[in-house]
């Protein structure tokens, strides 16, 4: 059954913006309400068309009478954040956790609320060397996360699930997101890509499952319009390692020692070259979809390398080095080795 009126979190941001105007635009959707702090740009006011906005922080208790006082009945978090170059570190934790706490605590003492869908990320799994080859919805991570976007959205599925708990009347679903990537969305991820030169960690090949950003409304606009309790993976087919992307972007890898690199990155974050949050190394992980498409009824639309092409060709991403240079960096280096070969043969006679 069509919700009658949804409240939406993080509205300012591409997802939670794009999700209100979709609804909007959708008769059978009785009213919109987009909450944020900040309100949207120009453009992405534009597309809301008749939803609401309310400029209000969801970390402060007074969530609790917009919800109360417009009888929401489906609310969607889409407020989790992982990028604190838009505030401070600290202030992006309070919104991901402390934002979280008092909105559920708002939904919690609702009685019209029969509907609560959270975005929530695949990072919850963690990084590590001992990870199985897919991740599906019952694992653990076998290091938790240490800090960060990570660590904010663990401990917001643990107060989901306490949520689920208390409402047991209510439909939770926890949407747990790949990093979203296409033509519009800015993360720093699609940052990072967009360096001519990419910083990596030496000896590490991160394994990227990426989800287009159509897929990502498509997926939150099934789980408003549907009663889907659960927590899902939700990320496209196949899988791309980091320099296989790094490559089909155009771009030029510089490859730094692990003890380095959070140095390096520092550095270049201060001068603002790159955002904060670190980019994805070491291992990467990959997650099972089988409940998103069985349970969920949903299959993505793009695989994950079509996703990050659509990203690479929307941005108009250009080699940094054309094919003639690297024709003549590759003819240098095949010169460098005969010759090391010549003078290594030469002192074995």
């Amino acid at each position: 059954m069509a919700p009658s009126v949804v409240l939406v979190t993080g509205v300012s941001r591409f997802l939670g913006g794009h999700l209100a105007a979709r609804l909007a635009a959708d008769p059978a959707v009785g009213r919109v309400i987009g909450v944020d702090t900040v309100p949207p740009g120009r453009d992405l006011r534009t597309r809301m068309g008749r939803a609401e906005f309310v400029r209000a922080d969801i970390r402060n208790p007074l969530i609790a009478k917009v919800v109360a006082r417009a009888e929401v009945d489906t609310v969607v978090h889409a407020a989790l954040s992982p990028d604190p170059s838009r505030a401070g570190g600290s202030a992006t934790k309070e919104m991901n956790v402390l934002g979280t706490m008092q909105l559920l605590a708002a939904a919690q003492s609702a009685p019209s609320v029969r509907r609560v869908v959270v975005e929530s990320t695949t990072a919850v799994y963690g990084a590590s060397s001992l990870d199985p080859a897919l991740f599906d919805e019952t694992m653990t991570p076998n290091d938790l996360p240490s800090g960060g976007y990570a660590r904010d959205a663990a401990e917001i599925e643990g107060y989901v699930r306490g949520f689920a708990r208390r409402r047991s009347d209510v439909a939770v679903s926890v949407l747990r997101f790949a990093s979203v990537v296409g033509p519009r969305i800015d993360t720093p991820l699609t940052r990072y890509f967009a360096l001519p030169v990419v910083p990596t960690v030496l000896g590490y090949d991160a394994r990227l499952q990426l989800l287009h950003e159509e897929d990502a409304l498509a997926v939150l606009g099934r789980a408003v319009a549907h009663d889907l309790p659960g927590t899902f993976n939700v990320a496209a087919a196949g899988v791309l390692m980091l320099s296989q992307a790094i490559r089909r972007a155009g771009r030029v890898a510089l490859p730094v020692p692990g003890p380095a690199f959070g140095t390096a990155w520092r550095t270049l974050a201060a001068a603002r070259v790159v955002s904060p949050p670190e980019p994805p190394l070491d291992f990467g992980r990959v997650v099972d979809t089988a409940l998103l498409r069985t349970g969920f009824g949903f299959t993505p639309r793009w695989t994950t390398t079509q996703a990050f092409d659509d990203f690479v060709h929307a941005r108009a991403l250009r080699p940094v080095l054309g094919p003639e240079r690297v024709a003549a960096a590759e003819r240098l280096v095949d010169r460098g080795v005969h010759a090391a070969a010549r003078v290594l043969a030469g002192s074995r006679a």
